[in-house]
């Protein structure tokens, strides 16, 4: 604040509040959680002299208008520590305050001055003033149980008497819940925190072309018999089903197999150039259906126990109902033409990029979220969100929060391969999810460092990371030469690092072939019509069927911060592990990232932090392969043939005499 010596004391800021923990930015951003999270806010609070301070940690909704408060508890060196639990999938707001616990400064200058053998009289004369005081703010039994202890509280008794009755405990607290808040300070920002629902944070995606999971290869296969491959899916352990683009297909420009520029008349396009004379981003191209057998579709992906979540393309094809009806939307090059999207080497000729600069900008942005209700109108609550690095962030931050303010279950997943800092400020503009780096991470250290970063620093607080094994735009490397074990290994990476991952079909099959050179699938299903053989000899459907199941039965994978990496003497085995903070469930993780070669390791396993003593004879319970081992220490080895088993997910389990069994530990 500004001081002029016209300020008053009380107006001015005595008590310090500083480093306040957690808050993105100095408050610019909010923080993410989850419904059923507990907040631990913390910062250092201080005054000049010997003052005793209280503090509180304040919340509310922001629905509400009255503030919640929760003490906070002194820690060490001024820093203090308080919680709230988050039991609402809206936003919240919170701030701390700070004020001179007047009695207790007082309990402890008038107990010092006693010890030493002074006198107290006027001390004392103070304190029960201050006992006087909070009688008259307090009411019911507070107030009658203050006035019976102020009048044993007598002046006319001794020292010792009084002293009797002003330190007691049960005073003492009465007083300071109605005591004026002397010296009251608020930290100078609300900072606010995003609660979302359980499945911002884990769950397991399934992607797929809906017109690809038919058994016609002359043409795609509508809504109605995709619904034959939902149980299949959810059978196959997973919580989301994606959809690439569902609506009418661009006919100008329309590309070919392989990314063709010359297609044949039977070629579909493909579904990222969005729109054509039968609609646009709020239709649904006619050959998947109408939008009747959509809601039908949605309907049956809940009924399978999944949720279903489209791609938000902000894509339109020269032949998009905008560009003839909203001309301003799009940037016209000096011949009055509109300029195709690049993204240098790569060239789409059949999409038109709309200007987010526009002189109308307010309009386009109204248009994307009214397209964004009329889905949510529709059943879906989460949307993978294209390519949103090339749009400003400040929409994404209107935007989120617009719909959210109606649907504050609505989830979106950015789908921004891009720098780093642009990555993470997405993040911090709202998006609850992200894609990440894991798609190209390959080697021990750079996915230890990588998931340190994620899971320690103060990414954690903003950017939930989902990790995808594989897109339709990207095949990588290790999975076009690594083969099959390459394919296993890439999973457990996924599933057991990030309490959220997904696959884009065809990755249960191994379908690895790739255009030369590139990280692009060989006829790939964004240009034509595909037809899949779900039971190709060397899938992994029971193996992807396992690690679901596991992720599911052990809510230690369900967190990412409490990922810990272990030793392994082998650079080509990584060793990690997870446990839930009872530690219940305590799951060990070793994988062998050499697909070629099978290797060998001494891993050490930290029975200490899991309570387990030296000598103590404990289990691990390998949760693929159903093996069980005894053991006694640290040390254990292991040997990882990629052509047999390229990974082993253990649960540490304890002998417990008393029940004469292996249990989980706790």
């Amino acid at each position: 604040m500004g001081f002029t010596r016209k300020s008053k004391p009380e107006e001015w800021s005595p008590i310090i509040i500083e480093g306040v923990h957690p808050e993105v930015d100095g408050g610019r951003y909010p923080i993410k959680r989850e419904v059923g999270d507990r907040l631990v806010a913390s910062a250092d609070i201080f005054k000049e002299g010997h003052d005793v301070l209280a503090a509180v940690l304040r919340y509310r909704t922001i629905k509400e208008t009255i503030w919640h408060e929760a003490a906070m508890s002194h820690i060490d060196n001024d820093r203090w520590s308080g919680h709230f639990d988050l039991h609402e999938n809206t936003r919240y707001l919170y701030t701390i305050g700070a004020f001179t616990n007047t009695f207790e400064s007082w309990r402890q200058e008038v107990t010092k001055k006693s010890q030493a053998s002074e006198r107290i009289e006027s001390e004392l004369l103070e304190g029960r003033a201050l006992v006087e005081r909070a009688a008259k703010r307090a009411v019911e039994r507070d107030k009658t149980r203050l006035e019976a202890l102020l009048k044993q509280w007598r002046p006319s008794d001794t020292q010792e008497a009084q002293l009797g009755v002003a330190l007691d405990e049960e005073l003492s607290q009465l007083v300071e819940r109605h005591q004026e808040r002397t010296a009251w300070t608020l930290y100078d920002r609300e900072l606010e925190l995003v609660v979302d629902r359980v499945r911002a944070r884990y769950g397991a995606w399934y992607e797929i072309f809906p017109r690809s999971q038919g058994n016609n290869p002359e043409r795609g296969s509508t809504f109605q018999e995709c619904e034959k491959r939902l149980p299949a899916i959810k059978a196959m352990g997973f919580d989301v089903l994606y959809l690439t683009p569902i609506h009418p297909i661009g006919r100008t420009n329309r590309k070919g197999k392989n990314n063709s520029l010359a297609p044949t008349p039977t070629d579909p396009g493909s579904p990222y150039a969005i729109g054509n004379e039968q609609g646009g981003h709020d239709a649904v191209e006619p050959s998947l259906g109408t939008i009747d057998d959509f809601d039908r579709f949605e309907k049956a992906v809940r009924a399978e126990g999944m949720e279903l979540a489209l791609d938000f393309a902000i894509n339109c094809s020269p032949d998009h109902p905008y560009v003839k009806q909203h001309p301003e939307w799009f940037a016209r090059r000096p011949d009055g033409t509109i300029k195709y999207a690049e993204n240098p080497p790569k060239k789409y000729q059949d999409i038109y990029n709309v200007d987010f600069y526009c002189d109308d900008w307010f309009g386009l942005w109204n248009e994307m979220k009214r397209v964004i209700l009329f889905w949510a109108d529709h059943g879906v609550k989460m949307f993978r969100v294209d390519n949103p690095h090339t749009k400003p962030v400040a929409f994404w931050e209107w935007l989120i929060r617009e719909v959210q303010d109606r649907h504050p279950d609505a989830i979106f997943l950015s789908e921004a391969f891009t720098r780093p800092k642009m990555m993470k400020v997405l993040a911090k503009a709202g998006f609850t999810q992200s894609y990440t780096y894991f798609t190209w991470r390959n080697f021990k250290q750079e996915l230890t460092d990588y998931m340190t970063e994620l899971s320690r620093s103060g990414m954690k607080e903003y950017f939930r990371p989902n990790f995808f094994t594989n897109t339709p735009d990207i095949l990588p490397e290790i999975l076009q030469h690594g083969g099959r074990p390459a394919f296993k290994f890439r999973l457990v990476l996924a599933a057991t690092l990030s309490p959220s991952y997904g696959i884009y079909s065809g990755y249960e099959l191994c379908e690895n072939r790739a255009l030369p050179g590139k990280e692009e699938y060989l006829d790939s299903e964004k240009y034509e019509f595909k037809v899949w053989d779900w039971d190709r000899p060397g899938n992994l459907v029971d193996y992807v069927t396992t690690i679901n199941r596991i992720r599911q039965e052990n809510p230690a994978l369900h967190e990412l911060e409490n990922l810990e990496f272990y030793e392994a003497d082998n650079e080509h085995v990584l060793f990690y592990g997870k446990c839930t903070v009872d530690r219940r469930n305590i799951l060990l993780v070793a994988v062998n990232l050499n697909p070629f070669h099978a290797q060998e390791a001494r891993l050490r396993i930290p029975v200490g932090s899991f309570g387990i003593k030296p000598d103590e004879m404990y289990q691990l319970h390998n949760l693929i392969t159903h093996q069980r081992d005894l053991v006694k220490g640290e040390v254990y080895s292991v040997r990882l043939d990629p052509q047999a088993e390229p990974a082993a997910i253990y649960a540490v389990r304890r002998w417990t005499h008393r029940e004469q069994e292996f249990d989980y530990f706790f």
